[in-house]
């Protein structure tokens, strides 16, 4: 079953738009990239006036844009994941927080970024709509990146290997507050292991899945007695 898990072929599943499938035009990725920036912006502007509107915003804002240029194919995206996926993000989810521990034990005085803000229903529905935006951050990068060095070097395995670095590193700046160390080992290289959810099954449910195990769980860990 691990096996089974652990090696992906779906349906001959391809990573979309690299290689003009479908063809994203220059004023299309520019449209993006700008509904990227202006999702953050205007998700940091509602932050304090509701979590919840603003992770809707911060979601909505990237989506729509992205499923135009796509003419309205969701499978391009997102698939409903099966059993294997599921295990597969949970298994994700397991290996993201070995991780954090053996850092931890490793280097002290760095934290994996668990939010300090009060645990309410509010915050946890807030985060299906913000870890999805988060997902949505990541993913147009990605597929940028993927499709600028692809039409360069013409090589599908270096191309992704590039624009997965860059954007490892672009969602570490994204939640840079005081020490860039951290949100490189915590939030960069971190990001891996939903990262690998995506490349593996190209369904980005996986590693939004994986993504919503791990915040629900850092924000109500203080919460557990032990």
């Amino acid at each position: 079953m691990l096996n089974n898990i652990l090696n992906f072929n779906v349906d001959n599943r391809d990573f979309p738009y690299y290689n003009k499938n479908p063809h994203i035009s220059k004023g299309g990725w520019l449209i993006l990239l700008l509904s990227a920036l202006i999702a953050y912006f205007v998700y940091i502007r509602l932050l304090d006036y509701s979590k919840i509107v603003s992770g809707i915003a911060f979601c909505l804002i990237m989506l729509i844009p992205l499923l135009y240029l796509s003419n309205w194919d969701y499978d391009l995206i997102f698939h409903k994941p099966n059993m294997n996926e599921i295990l597969l993000a949970i298994l994700l989810f397991i290996g993201y927080m070995a991780y954090v521990m053996i850092i931890n034990s490793l280097v002290g005085g760095f934290s994996a970024n668990a939010s300090s803000a009060a645990v309410n229903w509010d915050l946890l529905v807030s985060f299906i709509f913000t870890l999805m935006g988060e997902e949505l951050f990541k993913f147009i990068p990605l597929m940028f990146f993927m499709r600028f060095f692809y039409k360069f070097s013409n090589n599908r395995k270096i191309s992704l290997a590039f624009a997965s670095i860059l954007v490892l590193l672009l969602f570490a700046l994204l939640h840079f507050e005081g020490s860039i160390l951290s949100v490189i080992i915590f939030q960069g290289i971190g990001s891996i292991f939903e990262l690998v959810g995506y490349l593996k099954t190209k369904n980005l449910f996986v590693s939004y899945l994986t993504h919503l195990l791990t915040d629900v769980f850092l924000t109500i860990l203080p919460l557990i007695h032990f």
